[in-house]
């Protein structure tokens, strides 16, 4: 995204759930302050609660210089509200000139960085990331260029001169990739809806990867359908995660699925982040869409579909070196857990629909 966002000549339109005050996110405040005195028009939406602990001071270097930023539903402090009540911008998304888009599950932060971005190594106490995010180009960034705009005329931004937003794309690839946006303010959610109807129309396999599960009676009973029919159903999620309260809720639907012959697969030695699918090797999904109740009603998501063969075959590669460091749960072991475990689960479920 970085190299991206320094070749851009015309425009950048980026929007992020959380942009950090730390070593990333300074980096890429400098380069998007870099290509606006270039000339380059940058528009910048950021999430109030996920960059919440951001300072004002952060953003005003972006504004001085004549970035366009623009903060998705700010919270008023008088209104104790939690944030499932307000709806947030959940999306990774970045359109470099209308000819490249960045879609996935990366935030703006360190904690994904172990390379040049990062000065100081880590340590036992801070775990890597594990996350996935995807470069697109072709006809398809059209489609996540509106996605865009709509969210900024939503959020009533300042009019937006036209910066050649749609320029002529030509075909790309062999792939067919669509992309598709989900609000709290529709009836439902699409990519809940798509990912549904992939499970549903499952053959051979169906892998899915998701960092917060908290699943709704659909997508379970299309999970177990899917084992019971005969379908290899594979589920990778954390050992660990940055919510406890979600962890536990999670774990209480291991019994019922493991019981129905769905594999599940915890991640060690990294705190996974990646919201993804791949079914029968031909039909896959990136994005920023966990698999909760706050990514199904609450939260504006984003996330690419991607019909083909030969990006099916990387999926699945990459989701068999995950399974590498992952952990089997078996339904023996499981059924073996402390009593006290198991009533924290329950008291977490009772929750599920605030998760």
């Amino acid at each position: 995204m970085y190299a991206a966002i320094k070749g851009a000549k015309h425009h950048i339109n980026m929007e992020t759930y959380s942009i950090e005050d730390d070593e990333v996110g300074r980096r890429f405040a400098a380069v998007l302050i870099e290509k606006q005195k270039q000339g380059v028009q940058v528009n910048f939406i950021y999430d109030s609660i996920g960059s919440g602990n951001t300072p004002e001071e952060f953003f005003k270097p972006l504004l001085d210089s004549g970035v366009n930023v623009l903060k998705f539903n700010p919270i008023n402090p008088l209104a104790l509200r939690k944030k499932f009540e307000v709806g947030r911008d959940h999306r990774k998304l970045l359109v470099v000139d209308g000819q490249i888009a960045f879609v996935g599950g990366v935030n703006i932060s360190s904690v994904y960085s172990s390379g040049s971005f990062r000065s100081k190594p880590r340590t036992k106490d801070t775990p890597p990331w594990r996350d996935t995010h995807l470069r697109i180009e072709g006809p398809v960034v059209t489609d996540f260029q509106k996605l865009f705009l709509a969210t900024w005329e939503k959020q009533k931004g300042k009019p937006l001169a036209s910066k050649s937003f749609f320029p002529r794309i030509g075909r790309r690839g062999n792939e067919v990739v669509r992309a598709i946006g989900s609000s709290p303010d529709e009836s439902y959610s699409l990519i809940y809806v798509t990912l549904l109807s992939a499970i549903n129309s499952a053959e051979t396999y169906a892998y899915v990867t998701t960092a917060y599960f908290v699943p709704d009676p659909g997508l379970l009973a299309a999970l177990k359908g899917a084992a019971q029919r005969g379908v290899d159903v594979r589920l990778l999620l954390p050992d660990k995660t940055d919510s406890n309260l979600v962890l536990y809720a999670s774990h209480a639907y291991y019994d019922e699925l493991l019981s129905a012959g769905v594999k599940i697969y915890e991640l060690e030695g990294a705190l996974l982040h990646a919201k993804t699918a791949l079914i029968d090797g031909v039909w896959s999904t990136i994005g920023s869409t966990n698999l909760d109740w706050l990514s199904l009603e609450h939260n504006q998501e984003i996330n690419a579909v991607i019909l083909g063969q030969e990006f099916g075959t990387q999926m699945k590669a990459l989701f068999d070196e995950d399974i590498k460091s992952s952990r089997l749960v078996t339904l023996e072991k499981w059924r073996q857990r402390p009593i006290l475990t198991r009533i924290k689960e329950f008291g977490a479920s009772l929750l599920a629909r605030q998760l």
